[in-house]
């Protein structure tokens, strides 16, 4: 699921002339680094755990924290932040740490789920809980809508934001298939809020058979925002069509 979705994000590099020696891939997981050496570039893989940054395919650099990465300032041409930003309650300041990242005239590609991601699965986990438990806990992260999105990148100054939709859908033979991807992605439920106590044995079960179906198989969307922005130079043109 991962690099498929990072050959989706990538593939925007498709429509710039402009070449990029030095990457940053951010919290990539090792879906970005691989295709950027690929393409040519040195690449950075920023993490802030040691053992996955070290895991992730290019130089590793372990973040010093979420408030400040501790990224070296005008480093990079090119920042990839593939799926990497949900996770961090400060968005805006972390697109900012990340153009400070950015030399005059960088690239920021990034990728982050967006309204209607997993909506299906939301309410048919807080339907399945209150009818087993009488009460709830938040199981599905909150996320951003697209309309904000080239909204958060002007107000942390990237020059030419641009915030596309990409809806993805999963079928699923076996809807069980689902939550062994979200965890082998490090997609669990990372609230602070979440309930602590182990879940009904047969909350998971209802929930998922509640989801919807299409060519026989549980149906499940990603709806992802994929984000563009350049860090302003003397003189700002447009180099993605």
């Amino acid at each position: 699921m991962l690099n498929d979705l990072a050959e989706r994000l990538l593939d925007r590099l498709d429509d710039t002339s402009r070449r990029f020696a030095t990457g940053l891939d951010f919290g990539g997981r090792g879906a970005v680094a691989p295709a950027l050496l690929a393409r040519g570039m040195a690449v950075t893989s920023a993490d802030f755990s040691p053992a996955m940054a070290a895991r992730a395919g290019g130089v590793p650099l372990v973040l010093q924290g979420a408030e400040d990465f501790g990224l070296p300032e005008a480093s990079y041409d090119l920042v990839v932040a593939h799926l990497g930003l949900h996770f961090l309650d400060d968005l805006p300041g972390a697109l900012i740490q990340l153009k400070r990242a950015l030399k005059p005239g960088g690239l920021l590609l990034a990728s982050i789920p967006v309204l209607g991601t997993l909506q299906d699965f939301r309410v048919a986990l807080l339907d399945a809980e209150e009818a087993i438990s009488g009460g709830v806990s938040p199981r599905v992260s909150p996320f951003p809508a697209l309309s904000d999105c080239a909204g958060l990148l002007q107000r942390a100054g990237f020059a030419l934001p641009v915030a596309d939709a990409e809806e993805v859908n999963f079928l699923y033979a076996n809807p069980l298939h689902l939550l062994h991807e979200l965890r082998a992605a490090g997609e669990t439920n990372a609230l602070v809020e979440r309930s602590r106590r182990i879940p009904s044995r047969v909350l998971f079960p209802a929930a998922l058979a509640a989801l919807p179906q299409e060519q026989g198989r549980t149906k499940v969307t990603l709806r992802m925002a994929m984000l563009t922005g350049w860090a302003p130079d003397m003189v700002t043109t447009a180099p993605l069509s």
